[in-house]
Parts: C-alpha cells; sequence; structure tokens
C-alpha cells in the first residue's frame, strides 16, 4: 500500500497528447509504506489527495505548496525515519519546482 514518488521529466513537442513522452529522473520507493501513513494521516489539503491506491501527479507550479505542508508535517513528526522521507519527498519536489518541464508522481499500489 506504499505510495512511491517519480520525478518525471516530460517531453512534449508541439500541442498533442500523443506525442508526449515521460523520463524518469529521480524516484522514492515507500517499500515500508510510511509515506502513505503520513499523508492520510496528515490533515493537510494537498497530501491529503494522495490516495494510497491511485496515481496524482503534480506540476511544477503545484511544488510550493507541497513543499509547505511537506515542510509542516516534517515539523509535526517526531520519528527520525518519517523526517528522513518527508525530506526526500521534499527534494523531489524542489527539483520539480526548479524545473518546468518536470512533473511528480505519486504511485499508489
Amino acid at each position: 500500500m506504499g505510495v512511491d514518488v517519480l520525478l518525471m521529466r516530460v517531453h512534449q513537442p508541439g500541442t498533442s497528447p500523443r506525442r508526449r513522452r515521460l523520463t524518469e529522473v529521480a524516484a522514492f520507493v515507500d517499500d515500508t509504506d510510511a509515506f502513505a501513513r503520513l499523508c492520510t494521516g496528515s490533515g493537510l489539503p494537498m497530501l491529503g489527495r494522495v490516495d494510497p491506491y491511485g496515481s496524482l501527479r503534480l506540476t511544477s507550479v503545484e511544488m510550493d505548496q507541497l513543499t509547505g505542508e511537506l515542510g509542516v508535517l516534517q515539523g509535526r513528526v517526531t520519528d527520525a525515519t518519517d523526517r528522513r522521507i518527508l525530506a526526500e519527498v521534499s527534494e523531489l519536489g524542489l527539483r520539480c519546482a526548479a524545473n518546468g518541464s518536470t512533473e511528480l508522481y505519486f504511485e499508489g499500489d
């Protein structure tokens, strides 16, 4: 039931979605389901949209809100492993925010 986070580079020459190609740049794999648990229990709007059984795609424009919520959640947790997980996902969000041709994908099981 984990939620993997994938930083994807979008290649889309022209406007046709048929020519859209994605390349994985970096990933966080949620082996222990900890990130999924943190998201569902966060009570925060953006993280609450993360579905442990579905997919969510966020663009670079949405990264300010996402990284802000990850920071809030990081301040709430006391477990060092949970803090490390949130820091890793936040780093992917910052990388996405810095490049308009990337998107962040949250893939549930």
